[in-house]
């Protein structure tokens, strides 16, 4: 299964993906705007956006792309590792790690 993590500090980043694969899940993670990004977005299996630390222009972008691939999104006002471990849990049937 695959994540996007639109959002967050960047310093965090490598430590998005690990907790990720630690649920069994892949990762990108986007916590700038970048050129291209909405064509590296993919079609993931559900999208994480952390509030806080992200442009409204951005966010918009996210969620048109959501929209188009029919990709639930998950808010989370906090962008630290124990928010995505929250909503990791949330959405993984077995027992988390």
């Amino acid at each position: 299964m695959s994540i996007v993590i639109v959002g967050g500090n960047e310093c965090m980043a490598c430590r998005y993906r690990e907790i990720c694969g630690e649920y069994g899940f892949e990762a990108k993670v986007f916590c700038k705007m970048r050129d291209g990004m909405k064509c590296k977005i993919g079609n993931p299996d559900l999208m994480i956006l952390f509030t806080r630390t992200v442009s409204h222009k951005m966010v918009e972008m996210a969620l048109r792309e959501a929209r188009r691939c029919n990709t639930p999104v998950a808010r989370c006002h906090s962008s630290s590792a124990s928010a995505l471990k929250i909503l990791l849990e949330e959405r993984t049937p077995r027992c988390a790690p």
